[in-house]
């Protein structure tokens, strides 16, 4: 897989089917490593390792539902009362991120509420807080540490 623009990790990786699985601690098991997936999975170890995040407070693809339509939200972190907090949307390191994808991850934030928004392809990182009163978000230079 490819060099991302995050620390290195030491993943388990196995085979099964002709297809390479990495371990993701939080859900327990092993996924299949997509392109996608090797972002998603540094991400969450950045955020544990480097900016504290507890686990506890971390999950990964939570579904919602937007539209009647079935959503899922790469990497959604809540606060110590349980609000959401940071909404993360990863993409493979192959796709450039557009307009698209802070479309895709406004839309998910107009249900959730989230005070930050965070659009990854593991090589470029766009941090952004929510200006809940101008309805819009300020980029920021770097993601909060855990407080």
């Amino acid at each position: 897989m490819q060099t991302l623009n995050l620390p290195s990790y030491k993943f388990k990786l196995k085979s099964s089917e002709n297809k390479t699985l990495i371990f993701d601690n939080l859900r327990k098991k092993y996924m299949v490593l997509t392109p996608e997936e090797w972002v998603r999975q540094h991400f969450v170890q950045y955020l544990i390792e480097e900016k504290k995040y507890p686990v506890t407070l971390i999950a990964l693809e939570k579904q919602m539902v937007i539209h009647n339509q079935k959503k899922r939200t790469d990497i959604l972190i809540f606060d110590k009362v349980g609000n959401h907090d940071i909404i993360v949307e990863c993409k493979a390191p192959a796709i450039k991120i557009t307009q698209e994808a802070f479309d895709q991850i406004a839309r998910y934030n107009l249900k959730l509420k989230a005070k930050y928004l965070i659009v990854t392809n593991g090589l470029v990182h766009f941090y952004c807080k929510m200006d809940f009163v101008n309805k819009t978000y300020i980029f920021l230079k770097e993601i909060p540490d855990y407080k």
